[in-house]
């Protein structure tokens, strides 16, 4: 066990990986189109007001471009859309091809099949080591009966029902 004192990067994220994340994509429309990235960083922060927080790494090219727009959607990965997850986790590419979804309260992309859905405004944003904390007001959401999509020990997985 280590003390705090000198944590090494590794044994941080292996520790930190016996935590279960659910997984999620957060979305934007920019006067360029709909944008989005892959982030297992998100929780419920507040009832009220209805707060939820997300921490995109400080590196992100899509999330200068959220910022700017003021609002975006949350969007809870399905037991199925690991594909998905992946796509939207590289940077460079249109993540959007082929992928189905609605505008939401925010006019930021609601994906299809995603099995909750929470559009929100940014309420604060603050640098938090090699991440930004970001907090949402929540503005609109909707889910539907699906099982999630599950990150554990460096892997996807899914929740036994």
């Amino acid at each position: 066990m280590q003390d705090g004192t000198a944590i090494d990067p590794a044994h941080f994220r292996t520790v930190l990986g016996h935590f279960a994340t659910g997984v999620t994509i957060v979305t934007a429309t920019t006067t360029d189109g709909p944008v989005g990235f892959t982030c297992q960083s998100f929780s419920a922060l507040s009832l009220e007001p209805p707060l939820i927080w997300i921490a995109p790494g400080s590196s992100s090219t899509t999330w200068p471009k959220i910022a700017e727009v003021g609002s975006f959607t949350v969007n809870v990965l399905g037991a199925d859309q690991e594909p998905l997850c992946r796509a939207f986790a590289v940077s460079g590419s249109d993540k959007f091809v082929g992928v189905g979804f609605e505008l939401g309260a925010t006019g930021a992309p609601r994906l299809h099949d995603a099995i909750a859905v929470i559009d929100c405004t940014i309420a604060s944003s603050t640098e938090a080591g090699d991440h930004l904390s970001i907090v949402g007001t929540v503005v609109a959401m909707d889910a539907k009966p699906g099982a999630p999509l599950l990150f554990f020990r460096g892997g996807f997985g899914q929740f036994a029902q």
